[in-house]
């Protein structure tokens, strides 16, 4: 249940208390933490003390103890040492392991409830009755954030543990194998700036290496919503994909008319496309057209600040401008057309994501 590496720290920690060494193996004698060379030698003897009815013991120098999980045996405690000293730093060693076993259990038991809770598969009585069970509180304000990582080391979850974890209203977990969950606590600040905060320092911990893209929902106020959160924050972490590939956190506040595009099936996204442009496609567009395109999107139709930003006379865009309107029928300078031409953009791009993930 509690990991090696946890027992070894936890081990190492008692012996530069108290100075003695100290070891931890299963009922079958295999060694799980150990302070000193030799403790293999015990082994023989775990199994014949893990079969007795006594619960401690000293065999041949060393002090033998047993660690039970409710009523089954767990850990067996070795103590190098006879005196009334390595007695007592045993039964101390016991009470901590017995005290991280019920740690780790409540920790997994409320694990279990997030994932269940995340994939919508508890009824509204039980979300509240194990909620009081495991001491979470319902009405809290929190956000599902969404890590997807690309790391090689598979620690994500660890540093977002550390980076969170020690906070009792925050929860770190996964329900595959390609993401990790923040189930986070926003009480003391809910405005989009801090929530954006919190995803660039889970950024910045996991390391530039990482590469790791991250999305989260909106702010809901009691924990039968959290699983809307999460269900927004998946959205926006595909759509921020197709329409925000360059950015690295994506709010689900912030996609816009990308999510209603998301949300279109395929057979209709194609039909719009052929009313739109007719026997022309979309990828004839040269990177120039595109980058005029864009540009002018982005200086809100302005043509005198897009000429400027491009380097060209206002002539040149004008001529660009009107070669689009020949080819396509809209009128870019028009309102209305280019609302008309940067949905179907946004379209084309779509119906391309969806046909790459096919393959």
């Amino acid at each position: 249940m509690i990991s090696n590496q946890i027992l070894q720290n936890t081990m190492e920690g008692l012996k530069n208390i108290t100075k003695m060494d100290i070891a931890v193996l299963d009922t079958e004698g295999r060694v799980l933490a150990t302070t000193f060379k030799g403790v293999e030698e015990s082994s023989p003897a775990v199994a014949i003390f893990a079969s007795s009815k006594t619960d401690s013991q000293m065999i041949a120098g060393y002090q033998f103890f047993k660690v039970y999980d409710e009523y089954q045996l767990e850990y067996v405690i070795v103590v190098k040492g006879e005196t009334e000293e390595a007695l007592m730093i045993g039964k101390i060693a016991c009470f901590e392991i017995s005290n991280l076993m019920v740690a780790y259990k409540e920790r997994f038991d409320k694990d279990n409830f997030i994932k269940n809770l995340l994939l919508d598969n508890l009824l509204l009585v039980d979300i509240y009755n194990r909620a009081k069970k495991l001491h979470i509180d319902n009405e809290v304000k929190r956000v599902v954030y969404l890590v997807e990582t690309k790391g090689k080391d598979g620690n994500e979850m660890e540093i977002l543990r550390g980076l969170f974890g020690a906070k009792s209203k925050d929860f770190v977990t996964a329900v595959d194998e390609k993401n990790v969950i923040v189930v986070k606590d926003v009480s003391n600040n809910d405005s989009i700036d801090n929530l954006n905060k919190i995803a660039e320092a889970m950024a910045d911990a996991l390391g530039s290496n990482n590469n790791a893209r991250i999305a989260f929902g909106t702010v809901v106020n009691e924990l039968k919503e959290v699983s809307k959160s999460y269900k927004e924050a998946r959205m926006a972490l595909d759509v921020g994909k197709i329409f925000f590939e360059d950015e690295r956190v994506v709010a689900y506040a912030s996609l816009g008319i990308g999510r209603l595009i998301y949300q279109l099936p395929i057979p209709l996204c194609k039909m719009f496309i052929k009313e739109i442009f007719g026997g022309f496609s979309a990828d004839e567009f040269d990177e120039e057209t595109l980058a005029t395109i864009n540009k002018f999107f982005e200086n809100s139709l302005n043509v005198s600040e897009t000429s400027r930003q491009l380097y060209i006379h206002r002539n040149t865009l004008v001529y660009r401008l009107d070669k689009l309107l020949k080819i396509t029928g809209l009128d870019l300078r028009v309102f209305e057309d280019a609302i008309t031409f940067k949905i179907a953009l946004m379209v084309v791009k779509y119906m391309k994501y969806m046909e790459s993930l096919e393959y």
